[in-house]
């Protein structure tokens, strides 16, 4: 990323849709090509999207934003979002323009460690069939790589076998469960398919050590091996807004962190915060936005009670947020290559690792939780939320160009968001005008 480029980019928003797109494709030398995909002149063509998936009809859009201001490890980051849900992107914006003043975020992510699970049974006594998997370890594991020496080759492949009794779940009358794990370093994939085929892979190997029948050979989306975390300190002056000091506000966002360390059912709304923006920069980035959703959410539970993925807490003068969850993704396979519009998300980021990439998507979802928190212990959520919804009501109502933002104050001023009302003060505006172009051609 060149010295030039920065994601402080004051008044975009209030730039034509053309000219925030000329903005970006001059900073960051985009191509002609690469421009078109953004704005979605291109996109992907019905050929590809037949070649991805079954049963293909057509192609399904959504919008685009760019999430400004972010800076994380010092870098500047325009960050592609694919999202319906208005504020998302705004208040991930707003978010990282506070934590940039503050010094930006911090972030790191692990190893693109995965897991590959094997389920044996009818393998006799538990103990013995762990110990002959372990003595079997290197010959297991020379099998596995044999599936894609080209990973070894780039320093990754299956890196150790591990094992797992399970109790029964029909109780101490049924059969343990075995489990053999294979730990894969997937390098810049996120490596559901090679993790898969070397599941596959070793089953007859792991049946002929144990004796016993192998079922299940896939994945695990749990990716707790592939973690990444990401930090921001705030001091607690600089949050004053709403007209309520900056202690006021700190205040209500540690009260929400407790409320969802304690409770699942604020826990979840929480987390689905969170995912607001990870989703959005996973969809936008061609990543397998369901795995990532699976994972963060067992990963929530790891303690025997869902918890929230981010924290709050006072810490001398400051507000610290923390935010750790498994982040399985990829530069590289699957629809990352193929799908056009993806390729341009990437250009735009300008991540050169799947490892930066997690750290950058760990920072979005803490900004998003910063903001949403910000909201819920203030002035509540529905103030800046229900501005921009009303923008979506009146566009469904009929309304287009400057009509749109007209209508929509009018909407919040009523407090009656709803497409009937908005059709109501449509119609009332047209007929003004009407009168009005009467009177002047008299």
């Amino acid at each position: 990323m060149g010295d030039q480029v920065t994601s402080r980019l004051s008044g975009f928003h209030r730039l034509p849709m053309t000219e925030r797109l000329a903005t970006v494709s001059r900073m960051l030398r985009l191509t002609a090509d690469e421009t078109a995909q953004l704005q979605g002149r291109a996109g992907l063509d019905h050929d590809t999207a037949n070649q991805m998936i079954e049963n293909a009809v057509g192609v399904f859009q959504l919008p685009l934003g760019l999430g400004l201001n972010l800076q994380v490890n010092g870098r500047d980051y325009l960050v592609p979002m694919v999202v319906e849900e208005p504020s998302v992107v705004a208040a991930v914006s707003f978010a990282a323009k506070i934590v940039r003043e503050a010094g930006g975020f911090t972030a790191e992510a692990d190893d693109s460690i995965m897991i590959g699970q094997v389920q044996v049974t009818r393998f006799g006594d538990p103990e013995e069939a762990t110990a002959k998997l372990i003595a079997n370890k290197e010959q297991l594991l020379a099998l596995a790589n044999s599936f894609h020496p080209a990973m070894v080759q780039r320093g990754g492949g299956a890196i150790d076998v591990e094992v797992r009794v399970l109790p029964a779940p029909e109780g101490p009358r049924g059969e343990p469960l075995l489990i053999v794990h294979l730990i894969i370093d997937t390098q810049e994939a996120m490596g559901a398919n090679l993790i898969n085929t070397m599941a596959e892979g070793v089953a007859p190997l792991v049946e002929q050590i144990t004796g016993g029948k192998v079922y299940l050979r896939i994945l695990s989306n749990l990716a707790d091996r592939r973690l990444a975390r990401a930090v921001c300190r705030i001091p607690v002056a600089m949050l004053a807004d709403f007209e309520m000091p900056g202690e006021a506000i700190a205040e209500g966002i540690v009260q929400a962190s407790r409320f969802a360390s304690a409770d699942p059912y604020r826990a979840a709304t929480h987390n689905k915060g969170v995912m607001n923006g990870v989703d959005a920069v996973a969809i936008a980035t061609g990543q397998d936005w369901r795995a990532i959703e699976a994972g963060a959410h067992a990963f929530a539970c790891r303690e025997g009670q869902y918890r929230p993925l981010s924290t709050w807490h006072f810490e001398e003068g400051h507000l610290v947020g923390r935010i750790e969850l498994p982040l399985a993704l990829g530069t590289v396979g699957g629809p990352i290559k193929i799908h056009p519009g993806v390729q341009a998300g990437l250009k735009v980021l300008q991540v050169s690792s799947a490892r930066e990439l997690s750290t950058v998507m760990a920072a979005v979802g803490l900004a998003q939780n910063f903001a949403a928190l910000r909201a819920l212990g203030s002035v509540g959520i529905q103030k800046g939320h229900m501005a921009l919804h009303a923008r979506c009501v009146a566009v469904a109502a009929g309304a287009r160009g400057a009509w749109i933002e007209k209508i929509a104050n009018l909407l919040v001023t009523h407090g009656h968001i709803k497409v009937e009302k908005a059709k109501e003060i449509l119609a009332s505006l047209k007929a003004s005008e009407a009168v009005g172009n009467a009177s002047g051609a008299m």
